[in-house]
């Protein structure tokens, strides 16, 4: 029996350059029941986040051949040679690539595909005829949020059976709530619509009135990327960079580290001003005992609940007032930093038993 998972070629299943897709997959590996009989298809990396499961692909000779559908083909070529008939593919993120899938197995195996962004917004699930093909042709459809499972079955006017919500997990690495710093963190892409000039405006106006404080900005413009070559990275690092002392950027860092600089934050803002999936930074920084604050856009609201502060209409003045407010009272901080802490829901163990449970069922 074998599970065989595809990663999109943008995900690296690197230990060092994991991005939201790539760790939800590892954290569901490291608690799944079926480790001896995963086997993750992907791009070849340096450092494979799991050695002994991990099939490396090499890029296609054919420089105008899609990457992705490149992976899709060696992964359906690999199943079609095995003599075993009892297997699962689950394809996360690419619809398109599902459709390929489908068509090229030799043989008729159950297919499951993971939904991490908005399908209107996707080669392969964009029409209502897109998405009915993938409801009569894929086992179990999954979803991270009712956001993105609302998106998926918009203009389908019955409840399908094979769709449904698997909220994406991470580890608490922590037994006990952690010693705060007086610091104030931003993690993600230094891309606009994740709200970093907002954050950087709000530092701005409000770092000299607290100069006790601490400032960070965590990220880059593209995933593992050390040396920055967006203009509008290389803008807003400077501008931070300018408010002081207090300010300062880390670049990007990998999940460990990203993790043990949510472990010391006190507040964790994610500003963002697109419809995020689920909102894996929001998860984090629950798990790590962090304040909380950001908006109301896609998924967010169903991860924080009412554990945190969400800004609806996001601006300058509203992310600002809700800063500083949290910041100049220890009361409203530590309210914040225990509903993160006391009411941290979404586990990995508790998301890889609940896919598990999914694949039994399918297997069976």
């Amino acid at each position: 029996m074998k599970i065989n998972i595809l990663i999109p070629y943008k995900e690296q299943f690197d230990e060092q350059k994991l991005s939201s897709v790539a760790i939800t997959i590892l954290n569901n590996f490291n608690h799944s029941k079926f480790k001896k009989n995963i086997r993750i298809f992907g791009r070849k990396v340096k450092n494979p986040a799991k050695v002994n499961n991990f099939i490396p692909i090499n890029n296609s000779i054919n420089f105008l051949k899609s990457k992705n559908i490149h992976l899709a083909e060696q992964m359906c070529n690999q199943i079609n040679k095995d003599n075993d008939p009892k297997q699962l593919i689950e394809i996360h993120n690419r619809p398109v690539l599902f459709h390929y899938v489908i068509k090229k197995l030799k043989i008729n195996l159950p297919v499951t595909i993971f939904f991490h962004n908005n399908p209107l917004e996707m080669s392969g699930s964009k029409t209502i005829l897109e998405r009915k093909k993938i409801l009569e042709n894929a086992r179990e459809i999954l979803c991270v949020s009712e956001y993105i499972k609302k998106k998926f079955l918009t203009g389908i006017n019955y409840n399908p059976a094979n769709v449904s919500v698997l909220y994406n997990g991470v580890d608490r690495n922590l037994k006990n709530f952690p010693l705060k710093k007086k610091e104030v963190l931003f993690v993600g892409r230094l891309v606009e619509e994740k709200g970093i000039k907002l954050f950087i405006k709000v530092v701005e106006n409000i770092a000299a009135k607290l100069p006790f404080w601490k400032f960070c900005i965590v990220g880059s413009s593209q995933l593992g990327l050390s040396n920055e070559k967006s203009n509008f990275a290389k803008n807003c690092r400077q501008k931070f960079l300018n408010i002081g002392s207090q300010a300062y950027f880390s670049g990007y860092l990998n999940n460990k580290e990203v993790q043990n600089k949510m472990k010391e934050a006190s507040i964790v803002v994610v500003p963002s001003l697109w419809e995020e999936p689920y909102g894996l930074v929001v998860a984090e920084a629950m798990s790590n005992g962090a304040a909380v604050i950001t908006t109301s856009s896609g998924g967010i609201p169903e991860i924080i609940g009412s554990n945190g502060i969400i800004i609806k209409n996001i601006n300058t003045k509203k992310l600002e007032d809700a800063l500083f407010s949290m910041m100049k009272s220890e009361k409203k901080l530590e309210k914040y930093q225990k509903l993160s802490w006391k009411n941290f829901k979404h586990y990995a163990s508790k998301s890889s038993k609940q896919l598990d449970q999914i694949r039994t069922r399918i297997l069976n």
